[in-house]
């Protein structure tokens, strides 16, 4: 969970060793903080200070790590209110973080108030539900969950869609059964109980239950129930009444939706773990199998619902989950922006230009500039999952070989998490079967951890250009009012690494980096500064947006396609720009010296190619049109093939002289004679089931490239007057008519086979470079 923010860190629980007795709620608290406090002047005791922009070491303490002043404290479950108690010790000690030393407080972003965890676990179940062609906010759907109206995530949660039909939930208290509840009507008494302090089940409204549902007890002996609660859980017509933790347990495996987990507690398992590998007793009887499942969505709110093997089941039976780290990430992230943007505003403040009243104010203001930040990352992990899992099966080789990666460097404990071993794998890809998306989950977590102390231990965030992602990572508004303060953030190298790779592997994937190190030998501080500029010269970004406006009007699949052509074109032009390593000293001047070339050569692109390439680009873009896409994004998604040329064009034009326009003719203009456009084509398709098919494909296409570079070279030496490229390429065919026909007869040869394989396609290159 934590890959989203700046802390790495850990979760724990909080035990009182000499508690009151249990019924004396004032003094079990009064004792609570008095342990908490003592606990965090221990931890502050042996914690690095900051002091006046410098280190200050504790007194009296012999460390064995580096300098390290940056500690902060969450609130959470039992200490939900106590971060006010932690920031005034912070005081006490003049610790330099002060209030942002634990988030949440009187004087910072409420969780509850902003709904922020539900809301980010509410973009995965969007997305799920997108998957199959259900829009959540517009279309009703059933919903079963675990949890009340009081409680945060639960609360919220089930008030995020005017269109949930909430048939059946549980907590610790009561049971609630509503078998055909009114969408409107029970969403308006979800919001009434919401507002109400403490309320419960069952203060819900009676009245508004359909026929057959009702409000029981769980210290009920029994619980009759009706033909209409029977059908709504999918329980046989015999059943007449079914003990509370029975009928909890029909709850978990009624035929809704969506499942929402908003509680306390492990609920699902796989078939094959016991309940005591659960660690948690007090639901042994309620527990199910993830194979049991016959809802279509499983979304955690809570942590730990469902263990990674339940979820792992539940996911190949055709199930949509996710893990609880992705789906309620945005509580942490949340308080990951307020310790920041606190940090940014206590140095404002100590220089005088604001008062803390001011502070105070402008954070509130901020609030919902805060929560679209944060549910960012909500989107597009789940993007990210939803497009690798689109080729699950495709991507399981590179994906074993990240493992063992990770394994061999001490990073990864492939059982710990669940992952597959290479026995496993093999049976797998003899299946034709991917990892699942709790299982990409993982690795895409693992994935960010290592690249982001790849990336903090290079000088990638000291890159002018790159540093500019430390004003997306804030509101707008503190990088237009404090440009000096956020360039003098304490924590500025981190939040520039964190930022960067949750953008950057939020797109490509966590394979993406590692499979071009091994295919290019690049380090992985490199593939980044390559990646970045790829993406701005090509312009993606827009294209993006322009892609996730469709959402809910085009069918998913389709988006998830949109985004891998994009990612194809990054993948060429990464790996390009790694091959012209001079490129990656200075990204701003890179990119300003190829992207109006490139963009020149993408709107013109028609204009020069072939005209059976120029047929096969015009049934590319109508294909995606018919797909809902929009003319104009369609045109764009099409040529991003074609475009990625542009790179060497404008490389030839720098080289030669001449222009853009004339260089990217030749360039058009001789592929197209030679059959160039068909010929990387035949490559795109060569089998790549192992990691050697795969480098031997990418070489081949390398190869190609360079050739068509260095053909259009070879026509611009030939030295015609006339600036014509028609004319240019007809004097330098003039000079090679024997080598020109040896190259059609081999073409002529090649293309009539049923399997065009790589060693036709190698000797058709060889040919080909007898021309340069």
């Amino acid at each position: 969970k934590n890959v989203v923010i700046v802390p790495v860190g850990s979760k724990g629980g909080f035990v009182l060793k000499r508690a009151p007795p249990a019924g004396d709620r004032e003094a079990l608290m009064k004792e609570g903080v008095a342990c908490y406090q003592a606990y965090l002047r221990g931890l502050l005791d042996i914690t690095d200070n900051l002091v006046a922009g410098k280190v200050s070491p504790p007194a009296n303490v012999v460390r064995h790590d580096a300098d390290d002043p940056y500690l902060v404290v969450a609130a959470d479950k039992g200490t939900a209110t106590f971060s006010d108690y932690a920031n005034a010790i912070a005081a006490e000690y003049g610790f330099w973080l002060g209030d942002a030393f634990a988030s949440g407080g009187s004087v910072g972003y409420d969780h509850k108030k902003m709904a922020i965890t539900a809301r980010g676990a509410w973009e995965s179940v969007k997305r799920h539900f997108r998957s199959f062609g259900h829009d959540t906010q517009t279309q009703d759907f059933t919903v079963a969950g675990v949890g009340d109206m009081s409680g945060d995530v639960f609360g919220n949660g089930m008030l995020l869609s005017r269109h949930i039909r909430l048939v059946a939930a549980f907590d610790h208290r009561h049971i609630f059964i509503d078998p055909n509840p009114d969408a409107a009507g029970s969403f308006v008494e979800r919001e009434r109980l919401f507002a109400l302090p403490r309320s419960s089940w069952a203060d819900y409204d009676a009245g508004k239950i359909s026929a057959g549902g009702g409000i029981w007890p769980r210290s009920a002996k029994s619980i009759p129930l009706a033909a209409p609660a029977r059908e709504a859980l999918g329980l046989a017509a015999t059943v007449e009444a079914l003990t509370p933790a029975e009928l909890m347990h029909a709850i978990l495996l009624a035929r809704a939706d969506l499942f929402y987990n908003g509680g306390i507690g492990t609920y699902i398992k796989a078939a094959s773990e016991s309940h005591a590998e659960c660690g948690d007793r007090a639901n042994d009887a309620i527990r199910v199998n993830a194979a049991e499942l016959r809802c279509k969505v499983v979304a955690e709110g809570g942590n730990l619902g469902c263990t990674q093997n339940g979820r792992i089941e539940f996911a190949q039976r055709g199930g949509l989950i996710n893990t609880d780290a992705i789906d309620n990430s945005a509580g942490v992230d949340c308080s990951d922006h307020e310790v920041n943007i606190k940090i940014l505003l206590n140095a404002v403040v100590a220089e005088g230009e604001l008062t803390l009243k001011q502070r105070d104010k402008l954070l509130a203001e901020m609030t919902d500039d805060v929560a679209a930040l944060v549910l960012r990352d909500n989107r597009f992990q789940n993007q990210v999952l939803a497009v690798t899992g689109s080729r699950a099966a495709a991507l399981l080789d590179e994906q074993g070989r990240y493992m063992r990666h990770l394994a061999a460097r001490g990073r990864l404990n492939r059982s710990l998490e669940f992952l597959p071993d290479d026995d496993a794998l093999a049976l797998r890809q003899q299946a034709g079967n991917g990892l699942a998306a709790p299982e990409l989950a993982i690795l895409l977590a693992y994935h960010k951890m290592e690249l982001y102390d790849q990336v903090l231990a290079s000088d990638v965030p000291e890159d002018s250009f790159i540093a500019t992602s430390l004003q997306r990572y804030f509101p707008a508004r503190l990088h237009r009012q404090f440009p000096a303060a956020l360039l003098g953030h304490a924590l500025k190298r981190e939040i520039i690494a964190t930022h960067v790779v949750n953008s950057m592997v939020n797109r490509v994937g966590p394979t993406f980096v590692h499979r071009l190190s091994e295919e290019t030998g690049a380090a992985a501080p490199d593939i980044v500064r390559a990646y970045l500029a790829t993406r701005e010269i090509f312009g993606l970004v827009s294209m993006w947006l322009a892609n996730e406006a469709l959402d809910n009007r085009i069918a998913e699949s389709t988006q998830n396609a949109i985004v891998l052509a994009s990612v194809r074109l990054l993948e060429r032009g990464t790996v390009w720009l790694l091959q012209h390593r001079g490129a990656l000293r200075d990204l701003d001047a890179t990119i300003r010296r190829f992207a109006p070339g490139v963009a020149q050569v993408g709107s013109s692109l028609d204009r020069w190619l072939a005209p059976n390439e120029r047929t096969a680009l015009d049934t590319a873009v109508a294909q995606w049109v018919a797909l809902g896409v929009p003319a104009e994004l369609a045109a764009a998604v099409a040529r991003l093939d074609a475009q990625v040329a542009a790179l060497d064009i404008v490389e030839v034009a720098a080289e030669t002289g001449a222009a853009v326009e004339t260089v990217a003719g030749i360039y058009f203009g001789v592929g197209g004679r030679l059959d160039l456009g068909w010929v990387s084509q035949q490559i795109a398709t060569l089998p790549a089931h192992s990691h050697w098919q795969a480098l031997a494909r990418v070489a081949m296409r390398n190869d190609l490239s360079s050739l068509a570079r260095d053909l259009a070279r070879s026509v611009l030496r030939a030295g015609a007057e006339d600036s014509d490229p028609a004319v240019q390429i007809g004097q330098w065919e003039g000079k090679r008519a024997a080598q020109i026909t040896r190259c059609h007869q081999v073409l002529a040869d090649v293309k009539p086979a049923p399997l065009v394989d790589m060693p036709m396609l190698s000797v058709l290159l060889r040919e080909l470079r007898s021309l340069v």
